[in-house]
């Protein structure tokens, strides 16, 4: 009779590898898959990375008067034969000739005097993070002498220049007001709503009469308060108190109602139960889950905050010179006819589009990424 062997039947080891990715990992991956949150992300970076080293990224002394109202110079790559040469501006200069009919010197290009431009050129002295004195620039010309890619003011100062030192104060504005306004509302929408009571109703009414504030008009009378003799540095300050003061309550009433139900859900009412108090449950148990909001929220009140500063400083009460920023450069396009004649003044309004579109494609990339249902 024939035995069979015996058959040994080794088991088979799974190894799982999913379900312990991470929150973030999570939502990162989502956003990812985000083409216009990544291009949001790509282009917030570039923006603090131009504010931060500003005057590395700026090619002409700001506060440099020339000619006013200089067309932007165009850059070539060809020379007056038409041969292939190294990438250059001819200055515009006026020529010997006249216009026939308004009798005006006619301008054109000075081809016997260009500009060779290059990377990491000779330019005018700054401070690197306020401390580092340097006179090396991305971008210029190579002999060192002004260059006006999108032309000049009504002063003669560069646009390009102003622009890129303009985003510090603009985007430093922004983030200071959404800070403050962050801290404040969260705070106090948290405490509102998981207290209740007549705390709750109290806060909320004057939430309200935050709220029911025509706040334009607001801005104008409380901004005039200061006088036009006072320092800049107490004129921004109180303009960015101005901000905080009629911007958090927004914020405080949409994590209030975030509160209201994540305070109802079981593992805070076991908090409760062990006997937490409530400074524990409101900032360990309740604040990481309305944390998801408030960062979408951070980032759609941005360009929010910058479009009012634009705002502001187009009518004069934000930033006084000298210090630049956005708004004040949209003061030159008050005129219809210089608008006109002189289009290219327009160009903050360009970083000032580029900005909040930066910053909205954010704000709605992570709010997908953070809650996709």
């Amino acid at each position: 009779m024939l035995v069979p062997a015996e058959t040994t039947i080794e088991p088979t080891v799974t190894t799982a590898t999913a379900g312990n990715e991470s929150y973030q990992a999570l939502v990162w991956r989502r956003f990812r898959r985000s083409f216009t949150g990544m291009l949001g992300l790509v282009l917030v970076c570039a923006l603090l990375i131009m504010a931060v080293f500003a005057g590395f990224l700026a090619p002409v002394d700001p506060m440099l008067s020339e000619d006013s109202f200089m067309p932007p110079e165009s850059i070539s790559i060809h020379d007056q034969e038409g041969n292939l040469v190294m990438p250059r501006v001819y200055p515009i200069v006026d020529s010997d000739k006249l216009d026939p009919i308004t009798f005006q010197p006619i301008s054109g290009p000075d081809y016997e005097n260009p500009r060779v431009l290059g990377f990491f050129v000779t330019g005018f002295e700054y401070k690197l993070f306020g401390i580092i004195p340097s006179t090396i620039h991305f971008f210029g010309s190579t002999d060192g002498k002004p260059v006006h890619f999108l032309g000049t003011d009504k002063l003669g100062r560069d646009i390009l220049s102003r622009a890129i030192y303009g985003s510090r104060i603009s985007l430093m504005i922004a983030l200071t007001v959404v800070t403050i306004v962050t801290a404040i509302g969260t705070t106090v929408g948290m405490v509102s709503g998981y207290l209740g009571g007549a705390f709750d109703t109290w806060t909320q009414r004057f939430v309200e009469l935050v709220l029911a504030f025509p706040q334009l008009p607001l801005y104008l009378a409380l901004t005039s308060l200061i006088p036009v003799t006072a320092p800049t540095n107490v004129f921004l300050g109180f303009v960015i108190v101005v901000m905080s003061a009629l911007g958090w309550a927004q914020m405080s009433r949409e994590v209030r109602g975030k509160t209201l139900a994540l305070a109802r859900i079981e593992y805070v009412k076991a908090a409760i139960a062990i006997g937490a108090t409530d400074r524990r449950i409101i900032f360990q148990h309740i604040f990481p889950n309305v944390m998801s909001h408030v960062i979408v929220a951070v980032t759609l009140n941005i360009p929010t905050i910058v479009l009012l500063e634009s705002f502001l400083g187009f009518l004069g009460f934000a930033v006084k010179p000298p210090l630049i920023s956005w708004g004040l450069m949209l003061q030159d396009t008050a005129n219809y006819s210089v608008i006109g004649s002189y289009p290219w003044i327009l160009a903050p309004v360009g970083f000032v589009l580029v900005t909040v579109f930066a910053f909205n494609a954010l704000g709605d990339g992570l709010r997908d990424a953070i809650d996709p249902y």
